[in-house]
């Protein structure tokens, strides 16, 4: 054998191991390409999220979904307001200069209780029409006695009697007309100042202030230096948009919920519906009068859950069907396939039997899965 038949046999010989090999390595990946299929319980979803498939449908138990009838239902947002017949404006008898601010805005106070002094001309000018009031009655005084002497020794006539009387009579007026002013003023006829004190009318919080040391003011004209509101007692305005007026009724009671105490529910009564809407939002005000138990200040935003006359029929499942998931409310419907579609509801009250009221998203005997919770959590193993 020459030596170009040793290379070809040789040649041979490597291609033929060299195949064997290569058949070797095709086989082992197409075994494992086959022991990557779905084990038993395994999830499947497609692009949307919302879809799930699962091997053992079976093991996720389905419910119908009930029938729940109850009163129709209408939310509105409002504002909490002062009961406007319970404010009393706070205003100064006597025009003068603010010298002392003993309250601010805010404060709560008692009836009587001294909100703020003013250096005032106008007591000198009442004390000098008092002093004068004073001095005329003595004189008045004097005279009637004279001319009484006189009468009971026949040296005048009764009618000369009458016209000292009556002389005595106007003075005693005048001065305790001038006294009354001085008191009204804030002033003491017997001890007299400039400084006249302004005291609280009512109890109350103080909800407005228009005043600063220093400032001027003058009597009886607006602005008020102060308003106090009674707080145990507040209104809350509501919009209501003008189709949904017709579930509102005077005299009716609404539940209602603070922002800031969500766990602290309140009634209130519709004590007045605007007669007036709102050109640009078609919506009118509806006020509720409130009894406060000390919660509610001022310009606090509410929930107003308004109740209807009609009966509306609703979807109830069991709790443990809906999932709260993201602040929203799921439930989960199966499909055909052992396929489940979440569906997002709007639930409402819970109801008797461990059952909850869905409002929104889900039809009276729909079939949803019982445990929401479960499924869900196989979905994110």
């Amino acid at each position: 054998m020459n030596r170009s038949n040793v290379l070809a046999v040789g040649l041979c010989l490597g291609l033929v191991v060299l195949a064997a090999g290569c058949g070797k390595g095709t086989a082992s990946v197409s075994a494992q390409d086959t022991d990557t299929g779905p084990h038993p319980g395994a999830v499947e979803q497609d692009m949307d999220p919302n879809n799930v498939k699962v091997d053992d449908a079976g093991k996720f138990p389905t419910v119908a979904a009930g029938v729940y009838l109850a009163a129709s239902e209408l939310k509105a947002t409002g504002v909490v307001n002062p009961d406007v017949s319970r404010q009393v404006p706070v205003a100064s008898l006597a025009s003068g200069k603010v010298v002392e601010i003993d309250a601010r805005l805010g404060d709560e106070v008692t009836k009587g209780k001294v909100l703020f002094k003013v250096r005032s001309s106008d007591i000198a000018g009442a004390f000098s029409d008092y002093r004068k009031a004073v001095k005329n009655e003595e004189l008045a005084k004097v005279q009637l006695q004279r001319a009484q002497l006189l009468f009971d020794n026949g040296a005048i006539a009764k009618s000369n009697l009458e016209i000292a009387q009556n002389a005595e009579e106007n003075a005693k007026v005048d001065l305790e007309t001038t006294q009354e002013h001085l008191r009204l003023l804030g002033s003491d006829p017997d001890h007299p100042t400039g400084i006249v004190e302004v005291p609280a009318p009512v109890g109350g919080v103080i909800t407005d202030q228009q005043i600063s040391i220093a400032s001027g003011v003058q009597a009886l004209t607006p602005p008020n230096p102060f308003t106090i509101s009674d707080v145990s007692h507040v209104w809350i305005v509501c919009d209501v948009y003008e189709n949904d007026l017709a579930q509102v009724r005077l005299g009716e009671y609404a539940d209602i919920r603070l922002n800031a105490y969500p766990d602290r529910p309140l009634r209130g009564r519709i004590g007045n519906i605007g007669q007036i809407m709102d050109p640009n939002l078609r919506t009118a005000k509806v006020r509720l009068e409130v009894e406060n138990p000390g919660l509610m200040r001022f310009g606090m935003f509410v929930t107003a859950m308004f109740h209807g006359e009609n009966k509306e029929q609703h979807a109830s499942v069991p709790a443990t069907a809906v999932l709260h998931l993201h602040d929203r409310d799921w439930v989960y419907a199966p499909e055909s396939g052992g396929k489940f579609r979440r569906i997002e509801v709007h639930a409402g009250a819970m109801l008797p039997g461990n059952q909850q009221e869905i409002l929104l998203g889900l039809k009276a005997g729909q079939q949803v899965v019982a445990n929401a919770l479960v499924l869900q959590n196989t979905v994110e193993q």
